[in-house]
């Protein structure tokens, strides 16, 4: 997408409800609306947060230009002071969010906005369409990478992504996830992260033979030169004829430095393992084996378990579309409304379905980590006001089953507060990070999980629970709401 002002990214509703708030001036109170997910992608544990700096660049350019202004003419149903309003329009509320690369959990707030509710409300599909992507893919690498045990992982899914900024700040996210870096070379551009690739079966196609082609690629590219060997026959040909062209690099003295073969068909396993032999007895120990083909976190981990000898992975429509799980559910609720004493109403969400209905009132976030470990132990979604001190015990309940109860002891734990200012009054207040900086605490942040949560199928799930205040308010507020329907 050319254009940089995405006001105009958000659904028809949005903007009419803003009408309607505008015809009732009294409804347009500050209010708090939270975006959150319930349930962690692919299965897992855990997800990844990933969107904050695209989320900081759509609220800095968040007006409506004159040809917005134009089109929603267009319509025939905004009023022509509605659209003055518009043409005005500025963000003058409040954001807070939990930072890019930051380990998240089902029913807690990702982002939080505080605004008046015409401006909060007209957000709604933006921040929902940027968190939930970009996260999604994010997670997704996170479990490929993890699959890897250690081995480099490649992302190369511009071709398969669901358009040009899905392949781009998708692949910022895989990076910023673990990947090693991405074929997309707007993505190294726009975010300073690694660019990496290979060549295509059609530059072997383009020459008489499959080792002048090896040939003159390894002398335009000496370093880091990776083959690929299964244009004709992997064994037989690809492999033989590799072999010839490093022998050849050796002889005109190149520094040999990251070079090796890829596989891109056929029995993975198999091939690497023979291949690596055939590389071995010829006296080529450190080259890599690169595979690719239809590559997933399951696959990979099918391959490591039967000794492939593979150490380095290019993943492209899997991860970059998240295949097996493509949509990462986040919905934005409201929260609260300022009465006029200038304290915040709760408001809540009741839903047939448990798992719907909202946690009320305006929250933060504690992390609580073992102390001696510095391993995750739960998360604790509690309200502003509180505070909790690690000199104190501090217990915990399960919300679901509050019979359910840990306590740690004082000295036993350490704390955090995992939500961060982005937005004062209007005024940005946060400085997004370079993407390997964010990739490097995203990385230190999956050290702090336990493997339990790690594991590809049936994982342990993080204790995300609630203080006793908040607990008590919702089942309030549920019961109030109970009483009314009687």
């Amino acid at each position: 997408m050319d254009r940089q002002n995405l006001t105009l990214l958000t659904d028809l509703y949005e903007l009419t409800m803003m009408q309607g708030y505008f015809r009732n001036s009294e409804e347009n109170k500050t209010v708090i609306f939270d975006a959150f997910y319930r349930t962690n992608p692919c299965g897992g544990g855990y997800a990844i947060m990933c969107g904050v700096e695209q989320l900081l660049k759509y609220v800095k350019e968040l007006h409506f230009s004159d040809q917005d202004i134009e089109y929603l003419r267009s319509l025939k149903i905004f009023d022509e002071d509605f659209l003055k309003y518009l043409s005005e329009f500025r963000f003058t509320g409040d954001i807070y969010a939990v930072p890019e690369g930051t380990l998240i959990f089902p029913r807690e707030p990702l982002v939080k906005v505080v605004a008046p509710i015409m401006q909060a409300q007209l957000m709604e599909t933006a921040i929902l369409n940027i968190i939930n992507h970009q996260s999604l893919i994010a997670t997704k690498a996170a479990r490929i990478c993890y699959a890897a045990r250690g081995d480099g992982i490649m992302e190369f899914g511009l071709r398969r992504a669901q358009g040009p900024d899905a392949g781009t700040y998708g692949a910022r996210a895989a990076v910023i996830a673990g990947c090693v870096g991405t074929s997309n070379v707007l993505c190294g551009e726009l975010f300073d992260v690694p660019v990496k690739g290979t060549h295509a079966h059609s530059w072997i196609m383009s020459f008489p033979d499959e080792l002048t082609a090896f040939k003159k690629y390894a002398d335009l590219y000496p370093v880091g030169c990776i083959l690929l060997v299964d244009t004709y026959d992997t064994l037989k040909s690809g492999v033989p004829n590799a072999i010839r062209t490093f022998r050849y690099m050796k002889e005109k003295g190149c520094s040999m430095k990251g070079y090796g073969i890829r596989l891109d068909s056929g029995d993975l396993a198999y091939l690497s393992k023979k291949a690596r032999v055939m590389l071995d007895e010829a006296g080529f120990t450190d080259a890599v084996i690169c595979a690719s083909n239809d590559l997933d976190e399951y696959l990979i981990d099918s391959l490591k378990t039967q000794g492939a000898a593979i150490n380095s992975w290019g993943v492209g429509t899997n991860l970059i579309t998240s295949k097996d799980n493509p949509a990462f559910g986040g919905v934005y609720k409201l929260a609260a409304i300022q009465g006029t004493d200038g304290n915040f109403i709760p408001k809540i969400k009741v839903s047939e379905n448990s798992e719907k209905t909202t946690n009320p009132g305006n929250k933060k976030i504690y992390r609580v980590y073992d102390r001696a470990s510095g391993k995750m132990q739960a998360d604790l979604i509690c309200l502003e006001e509180e505070t909790y001190e690690e000199k104190d015990d501090l217990l915990l309940f399960d919300p679901l089953e509050p019979w359910k109860k840990t306590k740690y002891k004082a000295g036993s734990y350490t704390l955090r507060e995992v939500m961060v200012p982005l937005f004062k009054n209007g005024e940005c207040v946060y400085t997004s990070l370079p993407t390997m900086q964010i990739r490097e605490h995203c990385l230190k942040e999956q050290d702090t999980l336990w493997e339990e949560s790690k594991r590809l199928v049936n994982p342990h799930q993080m204790y995300v629970d609630l203080s006793q205040k908040l607990y008590d308010m919702k089942l309030r507020l549920l019961d109030e709401i109970s009483e009314q329907n009687l």
